[in-house]
Formats: structure tokens, sequence, C-alpha cells
């Protein structure tokens, strides 16, 4: 057999060889440093055999900032986890414990319960465990043994994953742990320079609140020291950026367990909110979107006609009328029904193509309440919402504008933007065939505007493929925002049509769009990338004037009243100048003017947020206010200009 190396040359390997012969073969320097195949796009255990004609790539412990490097590292370091917590704590039952994004996880059972003081003795066992050398061997056996062995162990989470398992049974050991798991894992622990435990939360088991809760220990490892601190500094940083504290500090926002997942604006958050709506407001209208409002309530026949019914009910809120007892409605999760059933309500032609409709409507989806995370997961949800409605000829150039919209918006706020395309996932609606031209329509549209893009398969919308935009914040992480989307499946649900120029009617494509997503969790996502000091537009209070004493307070208002057209305070209160300039800091006040004896129209004594102090006329502070805030100054207000 042959196989394919990145160069483009080819191994040649005995028959049923594997990833750690085919390293040996190349040299033995690499034998000792792979942790990991590559295979045509997929990753690969070293220990399994290599199928003939693949290309292939070895990642090694050089490729320390690789994702797939890094995942097969957390994966074994939580075994290691699982491990330790066996030894130390007897009759511990153990559930699963996959590597996610930044680290990993492990679920277990406890015979009673464990604290955070805890994580330290368990940190140490791990460490003590890695000294003393660890190697992971991988064996196949049967279901029927796999649940034998587990049941012998009184391991009631493993018999059950063994029973609802797909395909064969695969077990990997090391030191005296085996553990149910497809794998892959590392050759041994010495590639595990940094190993540290973050913390606990409960879990309900495989996420049903109606199960068992147990205990979730968190981690992460890194194949250096000094990527480990690295990434304890961003979480600290982090920390100080969480916007449910700064929600709370700087007046924006607050929830309440007697409306979960469901924000309570203060005016301050609302001032930001506003600012965002009329962005959207304003940027639609300039490219042809027609402003539209839909229903909160529509009954069941709906959802059914749309196929979330079938694909999305447990998410769906669900009311009765007192009138009407047998009539299921709900409170609308999208405003996708409610927008083709707005282009139904008359005959429509090919001319009105394309057919824009913008909505950001309130929405509301029964997340789980363990899944409640501040603004970034609620059940109350805001979208910047639209749908367009396109005839064939029309999609690729709509799809151009809609990438272009995307592109202006997240430069706005600073943050770059990565594309994924997502495919047809295993439930859906509509043929092959269709799915085959809506997906071939978005691939088309991302080559042709040379956007780089990964390919996640098999996580499209029920009813059509996406192109999902992510934004990376200022502390490099990576945030799931805006959506694009392409349908057949629903206007064609609805019986919705056009008629063409050859006089024959015909059915629409429908564009989805949402670009900055959930109001609601891009306003958290905004208040960590800034750290609550926001730019001088969305700034809930842009200037602060502070009087030095009493004499000043009539000359401070009247200051406020010149600078009109701006969000301006006076501060008069009876604390001391110094307090109140501290206040100002940490409210992240974008300036404060304090005025005294020395100040005037000629003569401002200004302070940025952050330390910076000038002098200015008022002329010239109307002037540099004038750059940060285009639109309430009456400059061009479009993005694209």
């Amino acid at each position: 057999m042959n196989v394919v190396l990145p160069d483009n040359s080819q191994l040649e390997l005995p028959e049923g060889a594997t990833g750690l012969d085919a390293a040996r073969a190349i040299g033995p320097k690499l034998a000792e440093q792979a942790v990991l195949v590559r295979s045509n796009g997929s990753v690969q255990d070293l220990r399994l055999p290599l199928e003939d004609g693949r290309r292939i790539q070895f990642l090694t412990t050089r490729d320390a900032d690789d994702p797939d490097a890094l995942y097969v590292l957390r994966h074994s370091s939580a075994h290691l986890l699982a491990e330790a917590v066996r030894r130390l704590y007897p009759g511990v039952k153990i559930a699963i414990g996959p590597p996610i994004e930044n680290g990993f996880y492990y679920d277990f059972e406890f015979p009673e319960p464990i604290h955070e003081g805890d994580l330290a003795r368990i940190e140490e066992e791990v460490k003590r465990e890695i000294a003393e050398g660890r190697e992971w061997s991988r064996e196949e056996i049967s279901r029927d043994d796999a649940r034998s062995r587990f049941a012998a162990e009184g391991e009631p989470y493993k018999v059950e994953l063994v029973d609802t398992a797909e395909g064969d049974i695969s077990l990997y050991t090391q030191g005296d742990f085996t553990d149910l798991c497809r794998g892959p894992h590392l050759q041994n622990a010495k590639p595990i320079k940094a190993f540290k435990l973050t913390g606990l939360a409960g879990a309900y088991w495989r996420g049903d609140e109606k199960n068992k809760q147990l205990t979730r220990i968190y981690g992460t490892a890194f194949y250096s020291q000094a990527d480990l601190d690295a990434h304890l500094e961003r979480l600290e940083q982090a920390r100080a950026r969480d916007h449910r504290k700064l929600g709370v500090q700087l007046d924006l926002f607050h929830l309440e367990e007697i409306s979960p997942g469901s924000p309570f604006w203060h005016p301050k958050g609302m001032v930001i909110w506003n600012s965002l709506e009329d962005l959207r407001r304003r940027e639609n209208a300039r490219r042809g979107y027609k402003e539209v409002k839909t229903p909160l309530i529509y009954d069941e026949q709906t959802y059914e006609t749309s196929g979330h019914l079938q694909n999305y009910e447990e998410n769906i809120f669900w009311v009765r009328s007192h009138s009407e007892h047998d009539r299921r409605l709900a409170l609308k999760p999208m405003n996708c029904p409610g927008h083709m059933l707005l282009f139904g309500s008359r005959l429509r032609s090919y001319k009105d193509l394309p057919l824009r409709f913008a909505e950001s409507s309130t929405l509301h989806r029964d997340e789980l309440g363990g899944t409640l995370h501040g603004l970034l997961r609620v059940k109350h949800i805001t979208q910047d919402d639209a749908h367009i409605f396109v005839s064939p000829d029309q999609i690729e150039d709509e799809i151009f504008a809609c990438l272009d919209f995307a592109a202006d918006l997240y430069d706005l706020f600073g943050m770059e933007a990565r594309f994924e395309l997502s495919t047809r996932p295993e439930k859906k609606l509509g043929t092959d065939e269709e799915w085959d031209f809506t997906e071939g329509a978005l691939r088309a549209a991302l080559d042709r505007r040379g956007i780089a893009y990964e390919v996640n398969e098999g996580d499209g919308a029920f009813y059509g493929p996406k192109i999902d935009l992510h934004m990376t914040d200022v502390l490099g992480r990576s945030w799931q925002m805006g959506t694009i989307q392409l349908d057949s499946q629903m206007p064609q649900r609805f019986g919705l049509s056009y008629m063409g120029a050859d006089n024959h009617e015909h059915f629409p494509y429908v564009i989805h769009r949402a670009l900055l997503g959930s109001l609601e969790r891009f306003m958290g996502i905004l208040i960590e990338h800034y750290g609550g000091a926001f730019p001088f537009w969305l700034a809930p209070v842009q200037i602060r004037i502070i009087p030095v004493g009493e004499s000043h307070r009539d000359d401070a208002h009247a200051l406020a009243r010149r600078l009109e057209g701006h969000r301006v305070e006076v501060d008069d209160s009876d604390d001391t100048v110094g307090k109140r300039i501290r206040n100002a800091e940490v409210e992240k006040i974008p300036y404060v003017v304090v005025y005294g004896d020395k100040e005037s129209d000629e003569s401002l004594a200004i302070r940025e947020h952050g330390g910076g102090q000038t002098t200015l006329s008022l002329a010239d502070f109307r002037a540099k206010l004038a750059t940060l805030s285009p639109w309430q100054a009456g400059a061009e207000p479009s993005l694209t200009s």
C-alpha cells in the first residue's frame, strides 16, 4: 500500500500499516514526536491502520497551536483526570470527558460532594501520573464484553454509553485506568507539559434535566508552560471583562430568576441598544430593505407548515387561549413563518424581486436552564432579522450584498470576521438535488468573492445550508454571530410563488439573514470586547461635566446645553472633585470636563478615559467630537461611504 505525504511524495508501507508505522518509516524523531495523523481532512489515532492511497499529514509536539494537536493533548489529559479522581475518591462513578474549546471536562457522580478547594489535590495527583509516565494502548472488543466489563466495575454511565454507541467498541488504557473511548490519544503523557484544573460545575447526564445531576470538572492542558500562562492571563482578562459583572457596575442591565433568561434593560443599557437599532434601520434602508412587523403568536399549523414543529418543538413556548381551548398557539421563536405569510398575502411579480423584509422582533426560545449564561444564552431574543425573496438568477448578487454588509458591520466594531459554510444535516427537508443547488450557490458566492472559509459538515439548518459568520474579539475569542442561509423549502411548504416574465408561476428562494444575530448576545459580546469602555458613539454617557465648586454649577449646566446633540451629564453632587473624577473613570465615560475658575469656552480642562488630559476650546472640542460621532454630527451616515 502507498500513502501520499504533504510534499506529494508517496510512502510505500506493508498492508495494514498504522500511522505510527508510517512515522517510523520516515524517521525515529518523527515517530517519537508524532501525536496525530490528519488524513483527507479528518484526524486519526496513530494506532489505527491507514488506507491505501490516502493523503496524510503528521501533527507533532511542535504543532503546539494547531487545534487538532491541542485536541488530542486535552483528550488524553481528561483521561488522566478520570484516573486521578477514581484513585482519590473510591466509589466515584465515571461518565464522559471530552475535549472542548480551550480545554476539556469530565463528568463524575461522587459519593460525597466535592468543592473548589479539592481541585488542587486532584491536580497534584494528575501531575504525579505525568511524572510517573503514562502510555495509552488501544483495543477493540465486542459490545457484550464491554457491557459486562463496565457492569462488573459498577460503571452504569459507561454501560449506557455502550448500549447506545454506534459502530465498533474501543477502549483506551493508561496505567490502571481503562475508558470507553473512540480516541484519538497521545502515545504517552510526555507532551503534556502544562496541566491546570479550572473549575467545577453541575451538569445533567446527557444534558437532560430529568436525569441525575453530575459534577463536572473543567481543566486545560498545553504543550508548554508559557502557553498555559498566556491562557490563564487571557482568562483573568476575560473575568475582568465579564459582561454580567460590568452590566451591573455600569448600570446597563440585570437578570431576575422570576423571568429566567430575560434581561431587564436599564436606561443606560437602552442607549446602546437603541444605537444598534438605529444603525440597523439606517443601513437596512440604504440597502433597500422594507421594515415590517409580524405577530408574536401563531397557531400550531403554521409551525407544522414551516417544519419547525417537527424539527424545533423542544424550543417552542406553547400557550393556550381562554376561549379556544383546543387550539394550540406558540410564541414565535423566529420570524421566518411570519415573513412567508407576509410574502404570500398577495400576488407577486418577478418585478417585485428581490423583496427584502427586515424585522427586529421579540422572539422566545425555551432554552434549558443549565445552558443560560447572562446575555450570551437567553430565552428572550431580539434578532436583526431579514428575509430576502429572490429568483434563482438573483441569488448570487444578494449573497454578495449580505457578505459586504456583514464585513462593513464587523469592521465598525473592530472585529475580524471568519466564515464557515454549514452543509446539509442528517435531519433535513427536501431532496439531495435541492440541497446540491443551495449548497453550491453559497459555495460559489464565497469562492467568487475570494473569501476563505471552513466547511462545517452537517451543521446546516433543517431547511437549508448557511454561511455562519464568526467574530474574533480583543481577547482572541471567536463568537458565532451572524448567519446567511439559502432556503428552497419553506417557500414551497407555504405555497409561495411569483409570476415570472414568462407568465408562469415560480417558487422564490429565500435568503434568511441576521448579521448581528441576537442583539442580547451581541450586547454581551460588545461589553466584554470593549471591557465596558465603549467607543464614543455607543457610550451611554459620552461627556460628564464636573463643576469644581457650587459657584461653577450654573456654568457647567450652561456648557452641557451648548454640547447639546451629545449625551452629557453634570455631576454636581457634594462628593469631592477627586471622587467624582474616579466615579467617571469607573463608569468608563469617554470624556470628563472639570469646570473651575480657569475654565471658559476658550479653555476647557478635558480628561479622556484612561488618563489622557488636554486643554481645548469649546469649538475645538466640538470639532474633535464630530470626528468621533459622524452620525450624531450629521455627516454621511452610511457604513459604505
